[in-house]
């Protein structure tokens, strides 16, 4: 039970950071070539200006699951924890 609560606290943080880095260096580099990154298409536009917009706003459903997934991996990891083991 520890394994399961251990693999939902951390599956998806990681999740969400191989989804979140890639996509903030690609902005970076965008931003440092003189562009603007367009976050809708995933793209660095040279000649367009295009609204900022946070990981959050454009993936709420996958950010507030995986934070719900990762508090209930938490809770399982305490409650077998802290549960009493019973000896033979």
């Amino acid at each position: 039970m520890l394994r399961i609560g251990l693999i939902l606290l951390i599956a998806p943080c990681l999740l969400l950071m191989a989804l979140y880095v890639p996509e903030q260096l690609s902005a970076a580099d965008c931003a440092n070539a003189g562009g603007s990154y367009d976050y809708a298409q995933q793209l660095c536009d040279q000649q367009n200006k295009h609204p900022q917009s946070s990981f959050m706003a454009r993936n709420t459903v996958l950010v507030n699951s995986s934070m719900l997934l990762a508090v209930l991996g938490f809770f399982v990891c305490l409650i077998n924890l802290y549960t009493p083991k019973k000896l033979n």
